[in-house]
This record gives structure tokens, C-alpha cells and sequence, in this order.
């Protein structure tokens, strides 16, 4: 696929680029209830943990030359490190290993990252001999902290979060309404910096580079450490699904992940904020200011929501002023998957701070802080914090227009195998239930035959389209 290609070349440079600084919060001047807390730990500051790195540049290697990580074979155990006697590239029955799904070594101490470039990005995979008992290891020593990952602030639910934001903002005088003539925020309308090209390094942890996948896993129900075990296992054994490869929607977080967006487009009035951005897909966030979604459904299990009770792509989006400040609440999101990470349920909301950051006085970018909140799939909140850095407003005279992207499949899962299909050529193809989880479907009939572990209720749809 083109755009795993694309991918490789950029990591390189991604990761051979360090800056703490990115990941700084601005100073909002106040101490918050919900916001602007410091990092725990800059991902900025953590070296890779995946194999085949040296330093912090990736290494694509060269066929038939023996590779090694920083010393070692990347095949063998770290110094001291004791393999377990099954992990995740020698077993038969994953499912049946749950004791050792939050153990490092059940992953090789690979990161999901690199649990992409193990077999999902490269065939034949150059970084072992092609059998799964040879795959090689990551740093065991290496990972960022839990506490880095989670949400720092203590809310349960994010329709707390936003009400104490909002009581909060009222203390303060606000939440502040605007016109045209006074909008303070005229100045965010731009383009904003590909946080994969950008020179000061913007990753965050759900990138997945810095991370041990048992980490990830830890953060989870276990439904849904189940399922994020199930995508490393087929990840990593080649059997790997990524959504843009069959122009299927790439979901919710994957807003947060370098290689499904790049370059922002912001367009902001009082009322609603536009964020457009996309690669293989377009990511359309919709903030409309002042509105307040309808809860009827909350009690008996639903989520709030704007419009009809049918979940969004990417969910949809309130949000208020405090001042310069944009503060969002999204709810009635799709759940789907990221994958090398982990699924999210139709449950997942998140709570969103655009902050300018300014030097000297001029406004160079936004802060993004973001707290996700999923009561069926995570264990507590997690938070991603990124920098979106203007690179040029518009009206530019040699501005391109906006690169909407139609997504035209010519990858099709034949018999479980992504298959390039020529046009005049004619196939048999299966249309999946894009509401019941199709990646699942095709692991199961495909690459999981024997296995005893999976329980038979862990098949989901939204709609039954089955004849009754």
C-alpha cells in the first residue's frame, strides 16, 4: 500500500528530532479544576522502545544483513531479560493467555508502533528471518510511565469534566459570546503544521513509539484487552487490517495519530469552529459554540447527543469561550478501532482545550489538550496533549486548495489477504458489516481456526441486518 510507504520514510525523520518543548502547556495564568495540568512526563523525552532503533532514528534494515539493537541480535532477549515460555509470536491460542497479556515479554517488549513494522507495513519483513519464533525484541527497559498516559484531573464521567469547566468559566466572568467585530480568535483561521513533518517534534504517546503495548493493554476493560491483544497478535503476525486500506472510515482517535492527518485547516467564527485535516480519509470536527446537547436518552444507557440517535464518525461537538479559550465536550461517537492501539465503544466522549500559545507576544499556535473518557473500554481517562503550530494564514497567492481526499478502493480482503484488484477484474467479495466490527469477522473465519479462547458473545453490530 502507497501510504505505508509514505510512513516509513517520514518515521525516520519524526524520530531523529527532539524537542521537550513541544509538549509544554501554556501558562493560562490560573491554576484550573480541568485543565492545563503539566505532563507527568514528556513522551518528547522518552527514547523509542521498539526494535531496530538506534538512538532515536529508525533503521529501516537491508535484506540479508544481520540486525542488531544497540548490541544484541534483535532476535535474542535484552541482557537479563528472561523470555516467558509462549508470547505473542509463538502462540497457537492467544486468547487462552490472559495471565500474561499486561507482561512486556509476552510482546517482546514491542512497542504498537512497532508492532506495525513487524509484518503490517513490509512483506516480506526485513526485520527477522520471517518466522514468527525469530521476531525480534524491543527495550524492555524503556516506557513511559502510567501516569503520563492518564488523565491527571479526577472526573468520572466527561459531562462532569465540561460541568466543572463551565462553573469554573462562570466564576470567571464568562463563558464570553462574541461578534464578527470583537472575535478574538479571527487569528486561528489557517493552516496548521503536519505533526509528522513538523522541525520541533510533536509526538504523543498514542502515536506509540515510546510505549510497551503491555502498558496500552493495562488501560483497559478486558473486553477490550482482548480485543487490543487480538490486534497485536495479527499485527505482528501478518494478518494486519488498517481501515484506510479499504477506504473504510478510520474512526474517532485516529485524529490524534500522525499518519491519518496532516496539515490542519482551522476556520473559526464565534459560533462554530471547523478542523479539517485527512490523509487517506477526511477528518471533519464541527465545535458549535454555545449549544448544549440533548441527555433525553442518558438514564437508560444512551449518550448525549445533537441531532438524530445514530452515532458519528467522529462524534459530535459543543463547546464555549472562556476568553481566548475554546473548551468542547464530544459525545455520540462510532466506536471503531486504531490500529496497533486499541478499540473504542460507542461510550467514548472526550473533553478538548484549544489554548493559543504565543512568543513574544504573537500568536504561533493551540495547544490541544484532550481527555478521553470511555467507562466500557478504559479502566480510568487517558489524556493526549498536542501542539498545532500555523505555518501560513490563508489568501495566500500560491495557497493550494484544500486536498479533499475520495478514498477509491482497489485493495479487497480476498480469503483474509489484502488483495490488489485490477479494474475489469472480477472478484468475489463479501460486503462486511461495517457496524459489527469486520475486522474481527475476517480474523476469526481466516487466521483463527482452533482457537477455544475467544467467547462466542464478543460479536457486536449496531444494526442486524440479518432476514428475520
Amino acid at each position: 500500500m502507497r501510504h505505508g510507504t509514505i510512513r516509513l520514510l517520514l518515521l525516520a525523520g519524526v524520530l531523529t528530532t527532539t524537542v521537550a518543548s513541544a509538549q509544554d502547556m501554556p501558562d493560562i495564568g490560573f491554576q484550573s479544576i480541568g485543565r492545563g495540568r503539566p505532563l507527568a512526563v514528556s513522551v518528547n523525552t522518552q527514547p523509542p522502545v521498539g526494535p531496530a532503533w538506534k538512538g532515536n532514528a529508525f533503521v529501516l534494515p537491508q535484506p540479508g544483513v544481520k540486525q542488531e539493537l544497540d548490541g544484541y541480535p534483535a532476535s535474542a532477549p535484552p541482557k537479563g531479560v528472561m523470555p516467558l515460555p509462549i508470547d505473542i509470536f509463538t502462540s497457537k491460542d492467544f486468547y487462552k493467555d490472559q495471565a500474561l497479556w499486561t507482561d512486556k515479554r509476552y510482546y517482546r517488549c514491542n512497542s504498537p508502533m512497532a508492532s506495525e513494522v513487524q509484518r503490517g507495513i513490509l512483506s516480506p519483513n526485513p526485520l527477522n528471518t520471517g518466522k514468527d519464533e525469530d521476531a525480534p525484541w524491543g527495550h524492555c527497559d524503556r516506557d513511559l510511565p502510567r501516569e503520563a498516559i492518564v488523565s491527571p484531573y479526577g472526573f468520572k464521567t466527561a459531562q462532569e469534566h465540561y460541568e466543572a469547566l463551565l462553573a469554573e468559566t462562570k466564576k470567571r466572568g464568562g463563558p464570553s459570546t462574541y461578534t464578527f467585530q470583537d472575535f478574538p480568535a479571527a487569528e486561528w483561521n489557517g493552516v496548521y503544521e503536519n505533526p509528522a513533518r513538523a522541525p520541533q517534534n510533536q509526538m504523543n504517546w498514542y502515536w506509540g513509539a515510546n510505549t510497551q503495548i503491555a502498558t496500552v493493554v493495562s488501560l483497559l476493560t478486558p473486553k477490550y484487552q482482548r480485543r487490543a491483544v487480538q490486534e497485536a497478535y495479527h499485527q505482528m503476525r501478518g494478518h494486519a487490517i488498517w481501515p484506510s486500506t479499504f477506504c473504510w472510515p478510520e474512526g474517532f482517535v485516529r485524529r490524534w495519530y500522525p499518519f491519518s492527518v496532516w496539515e490542519h485547516y482551522i476556520v473559526a467564527t464565534p459560533k462554530l469552529v471547523e478542523i479539517r485535516a485527512g490523509v487517506a480519509r477526511n477528518f471533519i470536527t464541527d465545535i458549535n459554540v454555545g449549544r448544549e446537547f440533548n441527555m433525553a436518552d442518558v438514564k437508560t444507557g444512551g449518550v448525549p447527543r445533537l441531532g438524530a440517535e445514530v452515532p458519528r464518525w467522529y462524534g459530535e461537538t459543543i463547546g464555549f469561550w472562556d476568553k481566548d479559550t475554546l473548551i468542547t465536550w464530544t459525545s455520540n461517537v462510532q466506536a471503531w478501532k486504531s490500529h496497533s492501539s486499541f478499540e473504542w465503544s460507542n461510550q467514548m466522549q472526550s473533553i478538548e482545550i484549544y489554548t493559543p500559545i504565543r512568543k513574544d507576544g504573537q500568536f504561533i499556535g493551540l495547544d490541544h489538550e484532550s481527555i478521553l473518557y470511555d467507562p466500557e473500554a478504559l479502566v480510568e481517562p487517558v489524556r493526549i496533549v498536542r501542539n498545532l503550530h500555523k505555518i501560513r494564514d490563508y489568501g495566500d497567492a500560491n495557497e493550494e486548495p484544500y486536498p479533499f481526499i475520495e478514498c477509491v478502493p482497489t485493495i479487497f480482503s480476498v480469503k483474509g489477504v489484502n488483495t490488489p484488484v485490477r479494474p475489469g477484474e472480477t472478484i468475489e467479495y463479501e460486503y462486511p458489516d461495517m457496524y459489527g466490527r469486520p475486522w474481527d469477522k475476517i480474523w476469526r473465519e481466516y487466521f483463527e481456526q482452533g482457537m477455544s479462547g475467544k467467547p462466542d458473545d464478543d460479536i457486536e453490530a449496531l444494526f442486524d441486518f440479518s432476514a428475520k
